[in-house]
């Protein structure tokens, strides 16, 4: 029995010694990684991007106002997070989870490109402050969901700075660029966050879930979770007790997520993981490109991928002939479902669509599968023309 707890569950160092460690070893890779190395930072390996991503808000929150913690909400003024029209649902999940409300999360506009845009986040900070509320937190989002933009962190962190906003960056998606010297020039700024949220699970391909939350401030995130419960965290061990993790999380034993990154980078090495990242880019262009030759075929937008994304639409024959306009739009929302009701029936291929702002459904294709091959795409626009063509 004794084994299982030891292998499965992280609280206490005398519980999990070598995954403590372990943990305590990657999270000052990664730190060094984003730009921290000289600082003494923090961090966690949390159930998934969402989980990090509500660290992050209660962190800031706890840092802007510690009372929270004993007083709960009815002690605090009136609060407002910021965070781009792109960006992940889980920053509006975490204000509802935590009591902000979602109404007091605030959409930033983005470009056509889906980065947001500084000067409307300056205007929404400064329109929050007007109306007596406390501008607290941005997330700027390194790699979106849907298009795999990255807003521009150095604009947003200049803001940040100016009105003393907790800066998050949520690169759940795109922190794994970061062990790519050909793509890391994507996440400059990253290093002047006061957090970060990276998937190793996404574009690192470690097995799900795999997910770090990373803090520049040391110790933040032990006072504002710690509970002190006696009966596992005595102050009075024979070991240093900052080896006690379980007193930073919101959790009480934790899966051991960081022996799965371990393990492969060991196995790979920061190399290994860039070749596979640098591929999985390349086969993203390789597609762009395709796309861009094909007259059945139109882009969402007309711009190099940045991440692994790559969004368009299929246009089949007797639509090519319909202008431009409501009619044309309204057949082209129901082609994207219909061609993948179609591929699952054939279960050959599986490619994601949806609508996003005013235009309607497309497909995504995200590649983030190392044994992908520039003969698997060609394969997949052969197979969207074979079963669309007659809509």
């Amino acid at each position: 029995e004794n084994t299982i707890a030891t292998e499965w569950h992280m609280f206490t160092y005398e519980i999990a010694p070598v995954f403590v460690v372990m943990e305590e070893i990657l999270l000052k890779k990664m730190h060094e990684m984003v730009g921290w190395g000289e600082m003494e930072a923090d961090g966690i390996f949390s159930p998934g991007g969402t989980i990090s991503n509500l660290y992050s808000v209660l962190v800031a929150r706890y840092k802007r106002f510690p009372e929270i913690k004993t007083k709960g909400m009815a002690a605090l003024p009136h609060i407002s997070l910021f965070v781009s029209e792109h960006s992940h649902y889980s920053v509006k999940k975490a204000a509802a989870v935590l009591g902000i409300g979602t109404d007091n999360v605030i959409a930033v506009k983005c470009d056509e490109r889906g980065k947001m845009i500084p000067s409307d986040l300056e205007a929404k900070i400064l329109k929050v402050k007007r109306q007596d509320h406390i501008p607290l937190y941005v997330s700027a989002t390194a790699g979106t969901t849907v298009y795999g933009a990255f807003d521009p962190l150095d604009n947003i962190a200049d803001i940040c700075e100016k009105y003393g906003l907790w800066m998050h960056v949520d690169a759940a998606w795109g922190g794994g660029l970061l062990m790519s010297r050909k793509h890391s020039f994507k996440l400059n700024g990253i290093e002047r966050a006061n957090s970060v949220t990276w998937n190793p699970h996404k574009l690192m391909g470690v097995p799900l879930q795999c997910s770090a939350f990373l803090v520049c401030e040391k110790g933040l995130l032990q006072a504002c979770n710690q509970m002190c419960a006696g009966y596992l965290f005595q102050p009075d061990k024979q070991y240093d007790t900052t080896y006690d993790t379980g007193d930073k999380t919101i959790q009480c034993g934790r899966h051991v997520d960081v022996f799965k990154l371990w393990l492969m980078w060991k196995a790979k090495g920061t190399r290994g993981f860039e070749i596979l990242i640098n591929k999985s880019l390349e086969l993203a262009e390789y597609l762009y490109k395709e796309l861009n030759s094909r007259e059945n075929f139109e882009l969402v937008f007309d711009a190099e991928p940045e991440l692994t994304n790559v969004c368009f639409w299929y246009i089949p024959p007797n639509l090519r002939r319909i202008p431009n306009g409501p009619e044309r739009e309204k057949l082209l929302h129901q082609v994207a479902p219909k061609i993948k009701a179609r591929m699952i029936e054939e279960g050959t291929t599986m490619v994601s669509y949806q609508p996003h702002g005013d235009k309607v459904n497309f497909f995504r294709m995200v590649f983030s599968n190392p044994a992908t091959r520039k003969s698997d795409v060609d394969f997949l626009l052969e197979e969207i023309e074979r079963l669309g063509k007659d809509l």
